[in-house]
C-alpha cells in the first residue's frame, strides 16, 4: 500500500533561524536485491524517498509460493490499512510527537495547486516565518500528485492519491534519535526482518552511517553510499536541505525483480473500490489479462483522488486544480467505456456509473477524513453531472477522430503516400476529448491509418514537463522579510473590544527594506505591539484608519493613513498606509485609531454573510458549501457549491428569511473553546482557514454558528437591511452571490430609486409604466433592424447578380461552374443571402465561394457547394474552415454550405486566391 507513505529519517538541515527547526521523515519502499536506484520509487521533489508497499491484501496467497515469516506478518488480513496509520501515529505520540489532522487537499500555498507532501503545512516554521508551538508532531496527510498519472495502473507502487505518514521535530531531536525510532517503528512495531532491510546515506554524511552501524548495528555491506540525486534533499535554491537518509526492504534476494512484490492495489483501501468497478464492467479482476487488470486499477486509484478533491471543494473546470479533477474525472470515464461499461452498468444507458463507484470510495473514508460522508450528496451528484457532461465530449472526439482519419487518407492518396495520423491531432483527441490513444490507434490500423507516435509523444512531454514545473515542487525559499521581523513579536489584537489604543512601532518598512524613520510623502509599512486593526482573513479585508503621533495640546505632529492590513510572518499585523504628515520613528508611541464607520460597515456584512450562508443551507439543502468569500465596505461575496442557478423564487425566499432574522434582532454570541468541542456543537468551518486547538466561535442563536476570527455586529437589527444584487455561476459546480447590507443596502435601493426616476423622465412615464415602455421600444427596435437587414440583404443579392458573370468552368469537360470573389464589406448575414442566391442562379455542378470586411478586424467568409460538387466528396464545412485559417480564424457548417470569420482582413485577398486554386486542383482531379 504505497498510498500510505511512511516517513522514515529524511534529515532536513534549514538554512534559517539558529534554533533550526527540522523535519525528520523516513519512507520505506518496495526493492529488489540490489540498490540500483532506477528499481525504487523516486520522487525527487521530496528528497527520493522511498515508500514500502504494507500489502494489506483480502486475497489469499496462492499456495505454491512459499512465504517468508515477515510477509505473512505483513499481509495477513489482520493488518489494515486503518491499522497500519493508526499504529504509526500511536507510536510517535507515545514518543512525544503531537498527532495534529490532515491539511486540506486545497493548501493555503500560492506556489503549489495541491497538498502533495506531509510538510507542506509545516512550511512556514521551516522558513522561520512562524514561530513553533511544539517541539514534536506527526501527521496523516492526504496528498495527490499527477506528474506520474501514465504510470498509474502499469505499476504496482504509482498512485495519484494517497497518505503521506510523518514525523517531523521543530529543534527539538536529530538524526541520532530520528534513526533509532525510524529502526524501532520498522523492526519492532511492523516487524520487519532486520536483516532483510537495507539503508542508504549521503555520501558525504559519515555521520549518518555510523549511526546506522555503530548505534543501531546493520552491517556495513548493507548500508549503500549514494550521490546527491537520491539521498541529499533540496527545497530550492535556498531554504531548507541537507542529506537524507532510507531504508529499503528486499522481499526475495534470490527472485530479482519478476514476481518479487505484491502490488499497493491488492489492499483494503483500494482492493474493495476495483471489485466494485468490475461488478459494473461484468469481469472478475483476479482471473483478468493484464490490460484489464490495469484499467481497474487506473479506476480505483482516481477514484480516491476525485472523491477526496471534490469533498475539500475542488470542482471540475478547465483551469488550475479544477483542471486536476476534471481530467482524472475525464481519465476514468473513458477507462470505463474501455472495460465496457455501458450508462451506470446497471441497465440504464443514460446513466452514470462513477457516482456508484464513488459511494464505495465513501464508504471507506471514514478513517481518512470523516467529513466525506457528510459531503456524500454534493460529491455524487458533482461526478455524476461531470460524468454525462463528458460522455457528449467523448461522443464528439469520436466524430473528430473519423474526419482526421478520413482527412489523412485523402491527403495520401493526393500525395502517393502511406495515410498516418499527425501526432498533434492524437495529442489534441487525448487531451481535449479525452479520446484513449489506444483506441485512436486501433480505429486507425482498421482504416489503414498509422499513427505518428513520435509527434504524440512530444506532445505529452511538453504537457508533462510544464505540469511537473507548475504543480509538483514544495518551494521554500526565504525571502529578505525573515529578517525584518527577527526581534518583532506577534501582534497583540485588541480590536475586539476596541477601535483605539496606544501602541509602540516596533518596525519600519519601506519598499520591501527595513527602516528607522519614514518621512512625510512616504508610502510605509508599520509593524506594532499592538493594535486595534483587523488584518484581512476569512474573507473579510484589513481595517482602514490613522496612526497619529501626538505633539501636544490634542495636536498631532505625524499622521500616517493606513489603507490596508495584513497578516505576515505569522501572527505579526502589517499596518500599510502612507505618512500625510510629519516623521516617523522607530521605537515612538502612536495613537492608533480605526475608522469607526467602514468597521462598521465590515461588521454588518461579515455578520450577512453567515446568515446568507444560513438561509442557503435551508433554502436549497444542507449539503451545500462555501467555496469563498470577500467581506467588504461596499458588499459582500458568497461562492458556494451548486450545480445549478438559483431560481428567482429561491432569491427571494433567501432574502425573505435574512430580513426576518434581521428584524428579529437576535443577540449574537461569541466564545473561545476546543476546535474539537465546536466541531462536536456543529459549528461551521470557513473555507480555507487553518485553525489552532483553541477557536473562536460566532453563534446567531437558532440560526447559525461558525468558526469566525472576523469582526461582527452585537445584534442582527444592525445588519437594517439585505439585498442580493447578483447571482452567477464562476465555475463548474460553483455559484456567487453578491449582496449589500447596512449603509451599503441603503446606498444601493437610493441608487436604484434615482435611477427609476431618471428613466422615469426619459420616457416621460409613471415607474409602473417603465416595462411596457421599454418592451414596445425593443419591439420597434426590433423591427427597425429587420427592415434594415432586407436592405442590406437586398444590395448584397444585387452585387451577386452583378458579380455573376465572373464565374468561370473547370474540369476536364468545363462541367464545373466555380465563382470566387470578394464583396467589400458586406455584413455575414448578407454575405449568406448573396451566396442562397447563386447557389439558385448557377446551374448544378458550382462551387461558390464568397469574403468581405464588415468592419475593422473583420473577415467574413461563406462556403456554398451544389449537389453536383459535394458528391465528388469536396465539403463547404472542411473546406472554408481551412480557408478562414489564413486570415486567423476559422469555421465550418455542412458540407454543402458553410460559413467563417476572421480577425486578419489584410489576408483576404490572398484567401480568396488560396481557395480557387483549391477548387480548380480538387475539379480538375475530381473532373478526370
Amino acid at each position: 500500500m504505497e498510498g500510505l507513505a511512511v516517513p522514515f529519517p529524511n534529515l532536513l538541515l534549514p538554512k534559517v533561524a539558529a534554533d533550526a527547526s527540522t523535519c525528520t521523515s523516513i519512507s520505506i519502499s518496495t526493492s529488489t536485491s540490489t540498490l540500483t536506484p532506477t528499481g525504487f520509487l523516486s520522487l525527487k521533489q521530496l528528497g527520493r524517498r522511498r515508500r514500502f508497499a504494507f500489502c494489506t491484501s483480502s486475497q489469499s496467497q496462492p499456495q505454491s509460493q512459499p512465504q517468508h515469516p515477515a510477509e505473512q506478518v505483513i499481509t495477513t488480513g489482520n493488518v489494515s490499512g486503518d491499522s497500519i496509520r493508526q499504529r504509526f501515529l500511536s507510536f510517535y505520540a507515545s514518543r512525544g510527537h503531537k498527532v495534529l489532522p490532515s491539511a486540506s487537499l486545497v493548501p493555503d500555498d500560492p506556489t503549489v495547486l495541491l497538498t502533495i507532501a506531509g510538510m507542506l503545512q509545516f512550511k512556514p516554521i521551516f522558513l522561520g516565518n512562524v514561530p513553533r508551538e511544539l517541539p514534536r508532531a506527526t501527521t496523516s496527510q492526504r496528498c495527490i500528485r499527477t506528474n506520474d498519472i501514465n504510470n498509474v495502473g502499469q505499476t504496482s507502487r504509482h498512485h495519484t492519491f494517497f497518505e503521506m505518514l510523518g514525523n517531523f521535530s521543530f529543534g527539538d531531536y536529530f538524526k541520532k534519535q530520528a534513526i533509532q525510532w525510524a529502526w524501532e517503528l520498522s523492526t519492532i512495531e511492523f516487524a520487519l526482518p532486520p536483516e532483510r532491510l537495507w539503508i542508504s546515506v549521503y555520501k558525504d554524511d559519515h555521520e549518518a552511517f555510523q549511526l546506522w552501524s555503530q548505534q543501531i548495528g546493520v552491517p556495513a555491506e548493507r548500508i549503500k553510499s549514494l550521490g546527491e540525486d537520491d539521498n541529499f534533499w533540496t527545497s530550492g535554491a535556498t531554504g531548507p536541505c541537507g542529506p537524507c537518509s532510507e531504508i529499503y526492504y528486499d522481499f526475495h534476494p534470490e527472485r530479482g525483480y519478476t514476481d518479487a512484490v505484491p502490488n499497493n492495489y491488492e489492499t483494503d483501501l483500494i482492493l474493495p473500490i476495483i471489485e466494485k468497478a468490475s461488478e459494473l464492467a461484468n469481469v472478475s479482476y483476479g482471473i483478468s489479462d493484464d490490460l484489464t487488470k490495469r484499467y481497474l486499477k487506473i479506476v480505483g486509484d482516481h477514484m480516491r483522488a476525485i472523491v477526496f478533491l471534490v469533498s475539500d471543494g475542488v470542482v471540475p473546470s478547465n483551469v488550475g486544480r479544477g483542471y486536476v479533477v476534471r481530467r482524472l474525472i475525464r481519465r476514468v470515464v473513458r477507462t470505463g467505456r474501455l472495460l465496457g461499461i455501458k450508462g451506470d452498468g446497471r441497465g440504464d444507458l443514460d446513466g452514470a456509473f462513477l457516482p456508484i463507484i464513488a459511494e464505495k470510495v465513501v464508504e471507506l473514508s471514514t478513517h481518512i477524513d470523516a467529513d466525506v460522508k457528510n459531503r456524500a450528496p454534493r460529491i455524487l451528484e458533482e461526478l455524476k453531472r461531470e460524468e454525462l457532461r463528458f460522455v457528449q465530449t467523448l461522443e464528439r472526439g469520436e466524430k473528430l477522430l473519423e474526419e482526421k482519419l478520413a482527412d489523412a487518407i485523402s491527403r495520401a492518396e493526393r500525395n502517393g503516400t502511406v495515410p498516418c495520423l499527425a501526432g498533434e491531432d492524437v495529442f489534441i483527441l487525448y487531451d481535449t476529448y479525452g479520446f484513449p490513444m489506444e483506441i485512436t490507434k486501433e480505429v486507425g490500423e482498421e482504416r489503414g491509418v498509422s499513427i505518428d507516435m513520435n509527434g504524440f509523444d512530444i506532445e505529452m512531454e511538453k504537457q508533462r514537463r510544464q505540469s511537473q514545473a507548475a504543480h509538483n515542487t514544495v518551494k521554500l525559499a526565504i525571502g529578505s522579510g525573515a529578517n525584518i521581523v527577527d526581534n518583532v513579536p506577534d501582534t497583540e489584537f485588541v480590536g475586539y473590544d476596541s477601535l483605539y489604543c496606544n501602541a509602540i512601532v516596533a518596525s519600519l518598512v519601506v519598499n520591501g527594506d527595513p527602516a528607522v524613520q519614514v518621512s512625510e510623502g512616504s508610502n510605509v509599512e508599520v509593524l506594532l505591539n499592538k493594535t486595534p486593526f483587523y488584518a484581512e482573513s476569512g474573507g473579510q479585508i484589513g481595517d482602514h484608519g490613522f496612526l497619529y503621533i501626538s505633539e501636544g495640546k490634542n495636536q498631532p505632529r505625524a499622521v500616517v493613513e493606513i489603507i490596508d492590513v495584513q497578516k505576515s510572518f505569522g501572527n505579526i499585523f502589517v499596518h500599510k498606509g502612507t505618512v500625510q504628515k510629519g516623521v516617523v520613528d522607530v521605537g515612538i508611541q502612536v495613537e492608533a485609531t480605526v475608522n469607526v464607520k467602514l468597521r462598521q460597515r465590515a461588521k454588518v456584512h461579515h455578520t450577512a454573510t453567515h446568515l446568507l450562508q444560513a438561509a442557503l443551507k435551508e433554502v436549497i439543502g444542507q449539503e451545500t458549501s462555501q467555496a469563498g468569500s470577500l467581506v467588504a465596505f461596499d458588499r459582500l461575496r458568497f461562492d458556494f457549491n451548486f450545480h445549478r442557478p438559483l431560481l428567482d423564487n429561491e432569491l427571494a425566499k433567501i432574502e425573505m428569511l435574512i430580513n426576518g432574522w434581521i428584524e428579529d434582532a437576535i443577540l449574537l454570541q461569541t466564545k473561545v473553546m476546543p476546535l474539537s468541542d465546536a466541531k462536536k456543537a456543529g459549528a461551521i468551518a470557513m473555507f480555507g482557514e487553518k485553525y489552532g486547538e483553541e477557536v473562536r466561535v460566532v453563534e446567531v442563536p437558532g440560526v447559525s454558528m461558525e468558526l469566525c476570527g472576523g469582526t461582527h455586529v452585537s445584534n442582527t437589527s444592525e445588519i437594517r437591511g439585505f439585498k442580493i444584487i447578483s447571482e452567477q455561476g464562476i465555475a463548474s459546480g460553483v455559484r456567487r452571490i453578491e449582496a449589500v447590507a447596512g449603509e451599503a443596502f441603503i446606498e444601493y435601493v437610493n441608487a436604484r430609486d434615482s435611477y427609476l426616476k431618471q428613466l422615469c423622465s426619459t420616457l416621460k412615464v409613471k415607474p409602473e409604466e417603465v416595462t411596457a415602455r421599454v418592451e414596445n421600444l425593443l419591439e420597434e427596435l426590433r423591427v427597425a433592424r429587420n427592415e434594415n437587414l432586407a436592405v442590406r440583404a437586398k444590395a448584397a443579392v444585387y452585387k451577386a447578380s452583378v458579380i455573376a458573370s465572373k464565374m468561370f468552368l473547370v474540369g476536364n469537360s468545363k462541367q464545373y461552374r466555380v465563382l470566387v470573389e470578394c464583396l467589400d464589406d458586406v455584413d455575414a448575414e448578407s454575405l449568406k443571402s448573396a451566396a442562397e442566391y447563386l447557389m439558385e442562379t448557377l446551374a448544378d455542378p458550382a462551387a461558390i465561394v464568397l469574403g468581405s470586411c464588415p468592419g475593422e478586424g473583420k473577415v467574413s467568409l461563406v462556403a456554398a457547394f451544389t449537389p453536383g460538387v459535394v458528391d465528388q466528396g469536396i465539403q463547404a464545412g472542411k473546406f472554408i474552415g481551412q480557408i478562414a485559417k489564413l486570415c486567423g480564424g476559422g469555421g465550418g457548417g455542412r458540407p454543402n454550405f458553410a460559413q467563417a470569420g476572421g480577425r486578419k482582413p489584410e489576408n483576404l485577398a490572398g484567401a480568396l486566391e488560396k481557395a480557387k486554386s483549391e477548387l480548380i486542383a480538387n475539379l480538375c482531379e475530381k473532373g478526370n
